[in-house]
């Protein structure tokens, strides 16, 4: 048998984003929802189901950017009742049409998905978005109904949007974290995230995904909490995280599986929980840094080649 340089495989890619989603919620992750601690009016069931509903819809082959969004979306609320992924998809749909570019421009031969050439991809992907794709996005935004999102003085999702997608995200970049992506080419995604997934152990996922999480919560506010509570308490949430994630990270060194089942990030859990503060924008980026990093790796690994004839 011979082997052949990975292609772009948009099968693989939908199963390490599922994959990712349930490492979403086996992973304790202070302020979130898990298997181990429910929260905020939801289980995380309703996070699995929504992964399941959403994942055609998001690796549609030949689908537009907006159209994804917007039947994640759907499906999303037919299956959960509630918004639990609209972040998620938002960051997804984009990063989803750009492998199925690749897959496009290269139907001919196969080649090697690196960071640098999916980056790359997004970035035409993005500048591609129109009207319509606004228009879509803007639809599936009101059906999630996030609470906060569209209250903007301009393009506000209320209202029908006279610009491209992008150009929206982008007025709304210094102030959601989401729509930041849209508008830097998902630089905290590549750059933060798939950096801080690099910290951790190959074989330890789950302290890869609370590192990725802790990281993005520890560099700057919030959105969600930032929308929900204000700047200041998103902003002292920060400050807590930076210190809680330099501790783990000391714990962590020593035995990362162990570090997990850490009392003090349990209790800080309770203690945000408590008072209904949900890290949600941080476990999005979380989410999605871990769907890329295992695309780009299952794109690491020979497949077999295609017979001919």
């Amino acid at each position: 048998m011979t082997f052949e340089p990975p292609a772009v495989p948009l099968e693989a890619a939908r199963a390490a984003f599922l994959e990712a989603c349930a490492l979403d919620v086996s992973t304790p992750k202070p302020g979130n929802v898990s298997a181990q601690s429910p929260g905020h009016g939801m289980n995380a069931a309703q996070f699995l189901a929504s992964a399941d509903a959403s994942a055609d819809a998001l690796f549609a082959r030949g689908a537009r950017v907006g159209q994804r969004i917007f039947d994640a979306v759907t499906r999303t609320r037919a299956a959960a009742g509630c918004n639990t992924n609209l972040g998620i998809v938002l960051l997804v749909a984009p990063l989803a049409a750009a492998l199925d570019e690749i897959g496009a421009m290269d139907a001919t031969r196969a080649t090697t998905l690196t960071a640098t050439s999916w980056r790359a991809a997004v970035t035409q992907v993005l500048a591609k978005l129109d009207v319509d794709d606004a228009r879509l996005a803007y639809r599936a935004i009101a059906l999630a109904n996030p609470g906060g999102l569209g209250d903007a003085p301009e393009q506000s999702v209320h209202a029908a949007p006279t610009i491209g997608l992008r150009d929206a995200m982008q007025l709304a970049a210094e102030r959601d974290s989401i729509a930041r992506q849209y508008a830097n080419g998902f630089a905290d995604i590549f750059d933060t995230g798939l950096a801080a997934f690099a910290q951790a152990p190959a074989d330890a996922p789950q302290a890869a995904m609370l590192n990725v999480f802790l990281a993005f919560l520890a560099g700057w506010p919030d959105s969600h909490i930032v929308r929900k509570h204000g700047l200041a308490l998103a902003q002292s949430v920060t400050l807590a995280a930076r210190e809680q994630h330099a501790r783990w990270r000391a714990t962590a060194r020593e035995a990362a599986r162990r570090a997990l089942a850490d009392p003090q990030l349990d209790t800080w859990d309770t203690e945000l929980k408590a008072r209904a503060i949900n890290p949600g924008t941080s476990a999005d980026l979380a989410v999605v840094t871990l769907f890329v990093a295992r695309v780009l790796a299952n794109a690491g690994q020979p497949r077999a080649a295609t017979p001919h004839g």
